[in-house]
């Protein structure tokens, strides 16, 4: 297995109610999953292939439950990546060169009926986990915007983390709303759903948990 080794912050868009009841092994808000999924690298390798400062979007369509299968992806690769780098962030996201079950990309590889071939792009990224904030923008093809979630009576910001210490992707996320759309092989288009913020730390072996 060839080693491999992410940190990156992430924002994911989906199209369930704040939370996400997959968070909760429950089935999804409306009966399907849509998302987008925006990962910008602060440092990263993939043996000695150097992956610091890339960037990455997923786009990921479901009729049903995830674990039911039969979904449809693509990706969008940072235009700056070389070809090693390439086929390295590609090997990764498809769930390549790791223990089986290990991460959220090897998982959801198993529940892809059709995968549509990579795109390589300007991504535009950013995020700031802690203030739940960001964006994800490929220009023609995908634009996510993550928010706070506001009290609807008073209108200030109000903050969810969810704790997952065996997670599968990360280990604490932040909360958020977002809205979201994405043509091309997989469209969507929907407001003030689900966003997810979160720093990932992971390996072949799955999230990179921090020693006690």
């Amino acid at each position: 297995m060839i080693p491999w080794e992410l940190e990156a912050d992430e924002l994911v868009s989906c199209n369930c109610a704040y939370g996400c009841p997959c968070q909760f092994n429950a089935l999804p808000t409306y009966g399907h999953c849509e998302a987008v999924a925006g990962l910008a690298i602060k440092r990263g390798h993939f043996a000695d292939v150097v992956l610091d400062g890339l960037r990455a979007v997923s786009v990921m369509q479901w009729p049903g439950p995830i674990h039911e299968g039969g979904g449809k992806a693509y990706m969008v690769i940072d235009q700056r990546a070389n070809a090693e780098q390439r086929n390295a962030l590609l090997t990764i996201f498809s769930g390549g060169e790791t223990q089986m079950g290990a991460t959220i990309w090897n998982v959801f590889a198993a529940t892809f009926q059709d995968v549509f071939d990579p795109v390589f792009e300007d991504i535009d990224i950013a995020i700031d986990v802690d203030a739940r904030k960001g964006h994800v923008k490929v220009a023609g093809l995908i634009e996510a915007q993550g928010r706070p979630i506001l009290n609807p009576v008073t209108g200030e910001e109000h903050r969810v983390r969810i704790d997952l210490p065996n997670g599968f992707e990360y280990t604490l996320a932040e909360m958020g709303s977002s809205t979201f759309h994405s043509v091309g092989p997989v469209k969507m288009a929907l407001e003030d759903r689900n966003a997810q913020f979160a720093h990932l730390h992971l390996n072949n072996h799955g999230v990179v948990r921090a020693a006690a």
